[in-house]
């Protein structure tokens, strides 16, 4: 059976109680906490930034995963290393000398990630895999919650599996993620699954709980078959 891991995003969380969602997801069995990280340039919308993880970093000891969707990664790692991440996930389309990038989140004491965005494709990442930790497949535009999963990045995601082939890289998806299309993402390759509203829909403990154990069912279930 395939290790998920299951990373729901605060995005959708109820940021009035950011504090007591953080610590309900904690206990309702999330293994990374997402953070969605958008600055209003390179995505639409615009979220929190370093201020708002520090002041909830103690309320989980779980990994607090950075998705930095941002113009300037590079002027800002060592804010986030500071703010207290584990993973620094960056984009392809925005840095320039991704090498570098990459080398320098790791010096700062983090795992290193890209992201690609529907219509990128992976070419160069090959070159890369050394310096990866984790490879962060949109499969929805960047930038709102609540969007319909892209089919075509199925395909993607097989194809990363390929160039992955042994690599100790996780193969993450964000976007659209629920109990159906869960198990096709983990099908076609990927092993961390972001999931925003279908984690944070109800209230609480008991019922993330629920939610993500309905995840990881669906996941398991479809492995049997």
């Amino acid at each position: 059976m395939t290790d998920v891991l299951i990373a729901p995003s605060i995005l959708s969380s109820n940021f009035s109680c950011l504090a007591d969602e953080i610590k309900a997801i904690d206990k309702a069995g999330a293994d990374w906490i997402h953070l969605d990280v958008m600055d209003g340039h390179f995505v639409p919308n615009l979220t929190f930034g370093p201020p708002i993880i520090k002041s909830i970093r103690n309320y989980s000891k779980k990994p607090f995963d950075a998705h930095l969707m941002v113009t300037n990664p590079d002027d800002l790692l060592e804010e986030y290393v500071n703010a207290g991440v584990d993973m620094i996930t960056v984009h392809k389309e925005v840095t320039p000398h991704l090498d570098r990038t990459l080398n320098r989140i790791r010096e700062l004491g983090c795992k290193a990630g890209v992201s690609i965005n529907p219509a990128t494709s992976i070419s160069g990442l090959e070159f890369l895999l050394d310096k990866l930790d984790l490879i962060l497949v949109m499969t929805v535009n960047p930038g709102f919650g609540g969007q319909v999963f892209i089919e075509s990045s199925l395909n993607k995601i097989k194809s990363i599996k390929e160039l992955i082939k042994e690599k100790p890289i996780k193969i993450q998806v964000d976007g659209g993620i629920n109990k159906v299309v869960a198990p096709m993402v983990i099908e076609a390759g990927a092993n961390v699954v972001v999931a925003g509203s279908a984690v944070f829909n109800g209230d609480g403990v008991e019922s993330y709980s629920k939610n993500i154990e309905a995840l990881r069912y669906k996941i398991k279930k479809n492995e049997k078959n």
